[in-house]
């Protein structure tokens, strides 16, 4: 291999690059971002957590890549500068009926190798968050914050200095096969490449589509909308406050977030995007929606869950709403405490049956590796991803 050309600039397409011109320092790397800058779209968007591996099933990917991971991003930021702070997180049980689950998720921090796992009673919520409603909690002390837009930048800077080349404005027209090397047509350009790695998160599966190949699972893109306290309101919430998750439904639920540059956001819910890109209700793509639309898997999951999708719908659309359920953790709360906050699309790998798919999803073919579902722990996880994709490329080399 002489030449990797790598799809998509956000972090973990920044951190596979970067890994993979220091492991291969012969091999030309290159990677195109069709944004003007990189980690532009989830990378950008997300809420700015360290996730340790809490609520992972042990065993799975995402558990062995997240403790490690965010031990490699903490080192990361602290060798290259990037604002960060390990302030720890409460996951808290509000009534008694969720006390199990939350024994539960213990068992399974415990079993992913987290390290300080604390059960909690009311006291001591009320001790380290006077405003938090709950009878127990699990303390979480490994988890933080960063800014993940200045990873990016950094590790954009540490991918130049190791010889590796960041193109941007770079958007993937055409890929095909020319005497055995790829032929990647862009906006910008044409490049030729040995290797193949498509990174590029919301339109992962129309780049594998690019190459000839069926992608396994379509990208349904869900919008998470965000609200800010106001300043006056900062003060309900010290640090990481989230809720014990109901199996029932496949998201998370709204939670309470510090950010590293000041200020408390809480969210998201989880809304159908009708853009890949679309961080808001009016921003609309015929051609997103109809490939969401068009897909059986969507239909089967909106028939699953009826009622969590239009109470999502509804939340989305009413503040009152969505002040109800942030309440159920913080019941002093009010409706005026909120200001609009930013908003982030998840790219969310669906099977055909409608299920959301949990763990990464990587495809190898010949010469070329696609990543098509990177779920939270994504981005604190990147590094350690990155290693675990190397590898898997330098296996299929073999």
């Amino acid at each position: 291999m002489k030449e990797l050309c790598v799809i998509g600039g956000g972090i973990i397409g920044l951190a596979l690059a970067r890994g993979a011109a220091g492991r291969w320092p012969d091999v030309k790397v290159r990677l195109l971002e069709k944004e003007d800058g990189v980690g532009r779209h989830q990378s950008g968007h997300n809420s700015g957590v360290l996730h340790a591996g809490l609520y992972y099933k042990p065993g799975s990917l995402k558990a062995k890549l997240a403790v490690n991971g965010i031990r490699q991003m903490v080192a990361f930021c602290k060798d290259h500068g990037v604002k960060h702070e390990i302030c720890g997180k409460l996951v808290v049980a509000v009534d008694q009926e969720e006390i199990g689950r939350l024994r539960d998720l213990l068992d399974r921090g415990t079993a992913n190798g987290l390290q300080g796992l604390r059960w909690c009673g009311q006291e001591e919520i009320r001790e380290r968050e006077p405003e938090v409603n709950g009878v127990a909690a699990v303390e979480v002390p490994e988890e933080g914050i960063v800014d993940y837009p200045s990873v990016c930048l950094a590790m954009a800077a540490d991918l130049v200095a190791k010889g590796g080349i960041v193109q941007l404005d770079a958007g993937v027209r055409r890929l095909h096969r020319d005497s055995g090397r790829w032929m990647v047509e862009t906006n910008r350009g044409e490049y030729y490449a040995d290797y193949l790695v498509n990174c590029a998160g919301l339109h992962c599966d129309r780049v594998m589509a690019m190459t000839g190949e069926q992608p396994s699972t379509r990208i349904i893109p869900f919008r998470g909308e965000y609200f800010k306290l106001r300043p006056e309101a900062e003060r309900m919430v010290r640090h990481l406050v989230y809720p014990v998750p109901d199996p029932k439904f496949p998201f998370l639920g709204v939670h309470y977030t510090r950010m590293i540059h000041g200020g408390v956001e809480c969210g998201p819910n989880a809304v159908l995007a009708l853009e890949r890109e679309g961080y808001s209700w009016g921003r609309i793509s015929l051609r997103d929606s109809w490939d969401a639309l068009s897909f059986p898997g969507l239909w089967k999951f909106l028939a699953k869950y009826p009622g969590m999708s239009w109470y999502e719908v509804r939340r989305s659309l009413s503040r009152a709403e969505f002040t109800r359920s942030l309440q159920r953790l913080v019941p002093a709360l009010r409706e005026a405490d909120l200001l609009p906050g930013g908003s982030g699309v998840r790219a969310q790998a669906m099977a055909q049956d409608g299920s959301l798919l949990q763990d990464f999803v990587i495809e190898i073919r010949d010469r070329a590796l696609h990543l098509l579902n990177a779920p939270s722990p994504g981005a604190t996880a990147s590094l350690a991803i990155a290693e675990y994709l190397l590898d898997r490329i330098d296996e299929s080399r073999t």
